[in-house]
């Protein structure tokens, strides 16, 4: 079988570390606008397109009209405003290891990419205060395509963007039910878990999968051992 030509990466909980960020926004934002949800719901929606997570919600509760889009939209503003302010202020923490497998497959002429539910503006904001704005051959946000995951919109655009058309020459990496299900359904070669975001081996392994890894730190020996 042909080598692994890409990998592509989520962001958040999989190369950039999580402390409850992105929830905590989402539960701020949903809280400030009535709008109800528990944590195990949003935790599930991990992973997927921000403005999509809110529209879920907000259609759940009050239907679909004109003011459930006024609240779709003050809701998503105060989400944003929440998010962004923090990275802003506090920066972002690299998986630690992360930096040393980007060279790696980039030593070994691999290709890399990052997809993502941030919009572009906030993936931008993270690569930048990460260092890594350079570092990937695409980097694809849930604002660039037409669905978000499960749908496998973004690693289909990764692809295209690299110049990789085999999909049996792709690996896709991320720590969310949500990665794993858009990498099934892209019909990538590799679909790997990790287990550095906000779920457990026991809630990963539940769906299609490939390998579950302890971080992206271990991708390396795992090319080498079961992609070579």
């Amino acid at each position: 079988m042909d080598p692994i030509r890409l990998v592509i990466f989520d962001v958040a909980g999989t190369i950039i570390e999580d402390h409850g960020e992105v929830l905590n926004a989402f539960s701020q934002a949903l809280e400030r606008n009535g709008i109800t949800f528990t944590e195990t719901e949003l935790r599930e929606w991990k992973g997927a397109s921000k403005r999509e997570v809110i529209h879920h919600f907000v259609k759940r509760q009050f239907g679909e009209d004109f003011r459930s889009r006024e609240k779709i939209e003050a809701t998503y503003v105060d989400f944003r405003s929440l998010l962004e302010n923090h990275y802003r202020e506090r920066g972002v923490s690299p998986i630690p290891g992360a930096h040393s497998t980007f060279l790696w497959l980039r030593e070994r002429n691999i290709e890399i990419a990052t997809t993502t539910g941030f919009y572009r503006e906030l993936n931008d904001l993270i690569l930048d205060q990460a260092g890594w704005r350079e570092m990937f051959r695409a980097s694809i946000s849930s604002s660039d395509v037409a669905q978000g995951r499960p749908a496998p919109d973004m690693i289909l655009r990764a692809m295209e963007t690299t110049g990789i058309a085999d999909p049996a020459q792709v690996i896709n990496v991320g720590d969310t039910p949500l990665d794993l299900q858009a990498g099934t359904n892209a019909g990538v070669r590799g679909v790997i878990g990790v287990l550095t975001g906000v779920h457990g081996r026991e809630r990963l392994q539940r769906e299609p999968h490939t390998h579950i890894l302890s971080s992206v730190a271990d991708l390396p020996s795992l090319v080498e051992k079961e992609y070579s």
